[in-house]
């Protein structure tokens, strides 16, 4: 799993919440502006390592404290961004985030399971772009 995103109601105070609990810094993603969107860097996490990670502001209301499992999203690599996304659509996906360009990032977009989950998937941008 090279990425993974947490999504909070209040970006600043879940920021100072791992950096203190974790050690972990946060950058502003550049095309991330309007939903708050944070790169994570910590010992293991970031750029030039295996894993990366995101901090964003929550679309919608928080689940229940207590309630069950309330995860987070997983983001996998993939070859081609555009045929797996088409491929979840045509067997029981839904759209959530349509592909779409992130500069320097790459290529993601994200679909709903059929069974409540959502799950991204990234095709790395190649050197230089």
């Amino acid at each position: 799993m090279p990425h993974f995103e947490i999504h909070v109601s209040n970006v600043e105070q879940a920021k100072a919440f791992y950096a203190g609990l974790l050690g972990w810094s946060f950058a502003p993603m550049p095309g991330g502006e309007e939903v708050g969107y944070h790169l994570i860097e910590g010992e293991e996490i970031g750029d030039g390592n295996g894993l990366t990670g995101g901090l964003m502001q929550r679309i919608g209301d928080a689940p229940t404290a207590g309630s069950p499992v309330r995860g987070g999203t997983m983001t996998f690599e993939v070859a081609d961004c555009d045929e797996r996304y088409t491929w979840a659509l045509a067997h029981g996906g839904s759209e959530a985030l349509p592909p779409t360009d992130y500069p320097g990032i790459g290529r993601c977009a994200y679909v709903e399971d059929g069974q409540g989950n959502i799950v991204g998937m990234i095709t790395p941008a190649q050197e230089g772009n």
